[in-house]
């Protein structure tokens, strides 16, 4: 079985989510291949070696440096004949999700998106994904000769094997249709950890009473080498920037710790976060909704305990 990966990069590096997707077709078992594209350090992609692929496809046109959904599923459907690839893995992102949808209907494969689990393959080729954000599972079997999955953040552990990979220059047949779209500027969030690629994320909510109080909340999150995010009332009153409100109709988030404070838990914030490894909620409302959802707790002013769990956690370390 040879099985794609498509990786995607920032600014020339890999991000977690394609290391994890990497790591997930090694566990698949047989040849993996990841492809690459645009300008990216050769450092990073020797490295995907470390997560079990053995050749690195990278496509070097830096037309390619923005992410030109035509001309990426163009590539990667290339990829896929000249590799004579049985599946293609990816990332269950905004990108990887419709370039997926893309290549699915251009070669004919089945297409399965948000799977979370490693196929079972004892009778056919059956993943599990998870639906209704995150309340529910489906299983599927994809049954055609080709298949392409996107996986959800945490779906693998992103783990080094120890292997190495060669490296070699593939160079897609790109035309103008595939480049009908430009791409004319790009604003990028602030901050030095991605909210989608954050392990910690730190919310905040109208608890906090105010932009003016958001200091303690950016304290505990430098301290915890956290991203920062909110409700989507607090990005809506311009508290915080938008990019930064997390939810159904926000940033969707999956990291192994996320801290919420002052937050009430409504249903679509919850269903942005619910597939966090574990959740902490702060909150001086004993009756907020959702303590429901987590896995820890505190009923206290987050004036009072902020402070204290910076103090203890710098203690710590």
């Amino acid at each position: 079985m040879i099985t794609l990966v498509f990786v995607e990069s920032a600014d020339g590096k890999f991000r977690k989510t394609s290391l994890e997707a990497v790591a997930y077709a090694h566990a698949m078992g047989g040849t993996v291949v990841a492809v690459a594209f645009g300008t990216v350090d050769k450092s990073e992609l020797d490295s995907l070696g470390k997560y079990g692929a053995s050749k690195v496809l990278h496509a070097a046109d830096t037309r390619l440096d923005h992410p030109v959904l035509s001309a990426y599923a163009s590539a990667l459907v290339q990829a896929f004949q000249q590799e004579n690839a049985d599946t293609l893995v990816l990332a269950n992102s905004s990108l990887g999700t419709p370039v997926a949808a893309k290549v699915a209907v251009k070669t004919n494969a089945s297409f399965a998106s948000n799977v979370v689990e490693l196929p079972n393959t004892a009778s056919g080729f059956v993943v599990k994904r998870s639906i209704y954000t995150g309340k529910a599972f489906s299983y599927v079997d994809m049954k055609s000769p080709k298949k392409v999955i996107a996986i959800k953040k945490n779906a693998a552990e992103a783990k080094e094997v120890g292997g190495q990979a060669s490296v070699v220059a593939f160079t897609p047949t790109l035309n103008d249709a595939d480049f009908t779209t430009k791409i004319l500027s790009t604003e990028k969030a602030s901050g030095e950890i991605s909210l989608p690629e954050a392990n910690i994320v730190v919310s905040g909510g109208r608890g906090l009473k105010g932009p003016e109080h958001w200091g303690i909340l950016e304290e505990l999150a430098k301290t915890l080498h956290a991203a920062t995010g909110c409700s989507k009332p607090v990005s809506d009153m311009g508290w915080r920037p938008h990019h930064e409100h997390v939810g159904q109709t926000g940033v969707k988030v999956a990291p192994q710790l996320y801290i919420a404070i002052g937050i009430s838990g409504a249903i679509q914030h919850l269903a942005g976060v619910n597939s966090s490894k574990c959740i902490v909620v702060i909150n001086k409302d004993a009756d907020a909704p959702f303590f429901k959802a987590a896995d820890y707790g505190i009923i206290g002013d987050a004036f009072d305990v902020l402070p204290k769990l910076t103090a203890a956690i710098k203690a710590s370390k």
